[in-house]
């Protein structure tokens, strides 16, 4: 069953060519990203299929009878309403249903049609659903109003409202932005569930490798389908680019010889000759044609660090009764490559920020090397006029950044940064989010720093950025200390985790955050078992120096007894109800009458099982 289709679709951007007769459809449950450069149309597509923008040409279609679900980047509520107001909306199927079915037991509407509803939707079990919901996304106060919340907590609100709405299908931008990595394994876990259809952009590399099943790349406005997941994706891309270069180095040879052609005719030409020099034009087309993306490259000349670099001693930190660091140490070695994971609001960021100076701390002390050069990326960015020009941004911070082989200019540095001659006299109101944030990235390695502290620094980058970013932190001799959610990322780039476990403790564990994630599992393991065994060796001593008395005994003969007897009552009740009776009075006196015994069932058998282990 088709749920959208795509077709012929063309958008700009003010002069700018976003993406021309793109053509796509997907089906029911299959799981779909798009991915490409930022400022290539990711969100512009989006905001069409939500209706908010109009397409220059083309047209697309959802399926009449499906309902569509959409996270955006910045979720709109009424700052008024409270977290359970606003999750329990108008438009909530699974809400209307349930209020359906309570009318019709007191007998207003049709009870049949009401069950066969909540079957459908499955609503159940919706009251449970939500708490697990709300509770994985760490949202506790139902009754805290909206506008007292963060942006992360509104982004998390969004994605938990639309995940108890259960539509059809899902289109999300950027849905793992503002979550800690807890909360990413379990929506990727959700999100992979079969009945689940899925349009979204990401950047993270590891949801695209779990999750998805197609990927359509956007790539200089025209758009590229690859079955499979992220690692088929690269393979497909990898495969087209070597192709187009095949072809480009034919064209090449091709214009060579045409050109020396052009260089030894007259200027009068035959209608035949004028052929080839039309042809000639198509063959410089290809010859010249683009075969691959820039890439980033930087080459920075790292200021020397001297072998006293950063030193932390029982640093202590809380607000009021919420202790974030305690008694934390640590002493950084040249070349350390330190990742920092742990649950929103546990204190990563309050660590950078007492490193930097821009945090107090309530106990310990901070020793810094003399040598130090901090380079600083925070999640806040770097407030820039909007009426700035992109290369003005870069020469007040410096004309010139030394390399490894001399130096380059603020224009020369700025191209490598894929902003390009023509963009960099733009002015900053004009660059997308993720370009603020290239450029935000770009002044912090013009200040040539040693020891690079970066605060969620995936955030709003494309995919190809990240893979220039994280070659050149690969390379980077200096130390590193990142925040990120992003686990590819820290996958990649880390030798030592520190693990914010709660209550001011920290672990330092050395490895990877995979390495890491399979241990605590390990650990999470063999808690479980050795719990189930405490749990069996205390009862086995329970049931050794415990007899039963006269009283339990007589006890636990009746207890069968009585088992037995509210069970043939449960079948008799269960059968009744399910005859096919209409009058909603004896339904809701069945319905009560069950409840009860299943309640007195409950009690019975759980008294049962504890008189019998006594009993051996």
């Amino acid at each position: 069953m088709n749920y959208l289709s795509v077709q012929q679709l063309q958008k700009y951007y003010g002069d700018k060519l976003l993406f021309e007769n793109i053509t796509f459809f997907i089906d029911k449950g299959q799981k779909v990203a798009l991915v490409a450069k930022n400022g290539s149309g990711k969100s512009s597509l989006i905001k069409i299929l939500q209706g908010l923008e109009p397409p220059e040409s083309g047209e697309y279609k959802f399926h009449k009878d499906i309902k569509v679900g959409f996270l955006v980047q910045e979720p709109e509520f009424d700052d008024n309403k409270t977290v359970y107001q606003t999750i329990m909306h108008a438009d909530n199927r699974i809400l209307k249903a349930s209020l359906e079915y309570e009318h019709a037991l007191n007998g207003i509407g049709d009870l049949q049609k009401a069950m066969n509803m909540m079957d459908e939707l499955h609503a159940w079990d919706y009251e449970q659903q939500m708490k697990t919901i709300l509770s994985k996304l760490l949202i506790h106060d139902l009754d805290q109003k909206v506008g007292s919340m963060s942006g992360g907590q509104k982004k998390r609100l969004a994605m938990a409202a639309l995940l108890l709405e259960q539509p059809d299908m899902f289109i999300l931008d950027e849905p793992t932005n503002h979550l800690d990595m807890d909360m990413i394994e379990w929506l990727e876990e959700y999100l992979s569930q079969s009945n689940i259809t899925l349009l979204m952009i990401t950047h993270d590399r590891y949801f695209l490798e779990n999750v998805c099943n197609e990927i359509l790349e956007l790539d200089n406005g025209i758009l590229y389908k690859h079955r499979g997941n992220y690692s088929k994706y690269l393979e497909n891309k990898e495969l087209r680019e070597e192709n187009m270069r095949v072809n480009v180095e034919k064209a090449q040879n091709t214009f060579r010889k045409e050109l020396e052609w052009m260089r030894r005719q007259p200027k009068a030409r035959t209608t035949k000759a004028q052929s080839r020099v039309d042809n000639f034009e198509n063959v410089k087309a290809a010859a010249t044609a683009k075969t691959q993306d820039k890439q980033v490259e930087i080459d920075v000349k790292m200021q020397r660090l001297g072998g006293k670099i950063l030193e932390l001693h029982n640093i202590r930190k809380a607000y009021g009764d919420k202790v974030l660091l305690d008694k934390f140490t640590h002493k950084f070695q040249r070349g350390e490559r330190v990742g920092i994971v742990g649950r929103n609001g546990c204190g990563k960021s309050t660590l950078l920020n007492i490193i930097m100076g821009l945090e107090s701390y309530d106990g310990g002390n901070i020793v810094l090397g003399e040598t130090v050069a901090f380079g600083y990326y925070n999640q806040k960015g770097l407030q820039l006029k909007e009426d700035k020009r992109v290369i003005e941004v870069v020469k007040d911070i410096a004309e010139y950044l030394p390399v490894g082989k001399g130096t380059l200019s603020a224009a020369q540095v700025l191209e490598r940064f894929l902003f390009p001659f023509e963009q960099q006299y733009n002015y900053v109101s004009t660059l997308s989010g993720g370009e603020r944030r290239r450029l935000y990235l770009l002044t912090i390695l013009m200040k040539n720093p040693n020891f690079l502290i970066l605060d969620e620094p995936t955030n709003d980058l494309d995919i190809l950025t990240l893979q220039v970013l994280e070659d050149f932190l690969m390379d980077f001799k200096g130390c590193l200390l990142i925040v990120s959610h992003d686990r590819y990322f820290l996958d990649k780039l880390t030798d030592h985790l520190f693990v914010f476990e709660g209550n001011g403790k920290v672990r330092d564990f050395l490895g990877n955050y995979n390495e890491y994630r399979l241990q605590l599992k390990e650990e999470q393991k063999q808690a479980k078992l050795d719990e189930k065994n405490a749990a069996a060796e205390s009862a086995k001593l329970a049931s050794a120096k415990r007899k039963l008395s006269y009283k339990e005994q007589q006890e636990l003969q009746q207890l069968e007894k009585d088992i037995e007897k509210l069970n043939a009552e449960k079948h008799v009740l269960t059968e009744e109800l399910s005859s096919g009776i209409t009058d909603h009075q004896h339904i809701r006196q069945l319905s009560d009458k069950l409840e009860s015994i299943i309640q007195q069932l409950d009690e019975k058998e759980m008294r049962w099982l504890e008189l019998s282990e006594w009993a051996g």
